[in-house]
């Protein structure tokens, strides 16, 4: 039998971000790109990205999260997914320690600091951006990242062009257009996504702005496809938004699934993610997902 098999698991979501919660502090074991694939397949476990606890590994630090999209693949960040880490961590009956109100975690990307603001609101300090070319990372140095050379569409008429690079955790592309609803993603997501500019893929943003303290969204996160909400992918708009002179460093992200937001602080170049969690339900790890992951 998988050694999964009868794992608890919770199935939350951050603004319609399909999100599982795995607990496997305590033990040594590891979820598989397999074993993800098998869990995303299930019905009442499928996610968009499922966030995997384990012991921690630094002095100070609460857990250390491992993160799987949907194809198995790992990503460095999630924010929608942190936010119902620490809430699951604050506040589930059987993970949770109710009388705190903060946490330290840890991912492959770095170290989260999570805060809890409401009963279902939660702040998660993202880190600083990542901007040079070999941080993002892209596969031809550009001096100037905030708009670089990439088109989709004919040469003298582009449907997209000249995004601008940021690394939230996960390697961004964010296209300033008037309509982010205009396109279609889910066409143009994939072929951009795997554009042998980004060695590591990337996540790709359509964003609009409409006033200095408001942008629309819509996003295609690598290895997820279209999603309701990306919280790294809102942070990373943000940040671009700023670079390019369009908007104030705090500002209203609205994405399908509702609104974040979003503030570049100036003091410490931190980027931090304010928004909602809600709980769906719990269930456990049938065996016979994993007959098709052994």
């Amino acid at each position: 039998m998988n050694a999964l098999a009868h794992r608890r698991f919770l199935k939350m979501n951050g603004l319609g971000n399909q999100i599982t919660v795995l607990d496997l502090r305590g033990t040594k074991l590891k979820v598989s790109e397999a074993e993800a694939r098998a869990i995303a397949a299930e019905p009442r476990a499928r996610f968009d990205q499922l966030m995997v606890l384990h012991d921690a590994r630094t002095p100070g630090t609460d857990a250390f999260i491992r993160i799987y999209n949907t194809d198995g693949s790992e990503a460095g960040a999630c924010g929608n997914g942190t936010r119902c880490v620490a809430w699951a961590m604050l506040a589930d009956p059987q993970m949770g320690d109710d009388n705190r109100r903060e946490l330290l975690l840890e991912t492959k990307s770095g170290l989260l600091p999570a805060s809890r603001i409401d009963d279902l609101v939660f702040t998660i300090d993202m880190g600083r951006p990542k901007l040079a070319w070999d941080e993002i990372p892209l596969a031809d140095p550009f001096h100037d990242t905030s708009r670089f050379e990439l088109q989709i569409g004919p040469i003298d008429a582009p449907i997209l062009h000249t995004p601008c690079a940021v690394n939230m955790g996960n390697p961004h592309a964010v296209f300033f257009v008037d309509d982010p609803y205009a396109f279609n993603l889910e066409q143009i997501g994939p072929l951009l996504e795997n554009h042998p500019i980004f060695p590591d893929r990337a996540n790709i943003e359509l964003a609009a702005v409409k006033a200095p303290d408001h942008i629309v969204l819509r996003v295609w996160e690598r290895g997820a496809g279209i999603t309701q909400a990306c919280g790294s992918g809102a942070c990373a708009a943000l940040v671009a938004a700023v670079r390019r002179e369009l908007s104030a460093r705090k500002a209203v992200v609205s994405l399908p699934g509702g609104d974040l937001i979003i503030e570049w602080r100036a003091s410490d170049d931190h980027v931090l993610m304010t928004g909602p969690v809600a709980f769906e339900w719990e269930g456990v790890l049938e065996p016979a997902l994993f007959e098709s992951a052994a």
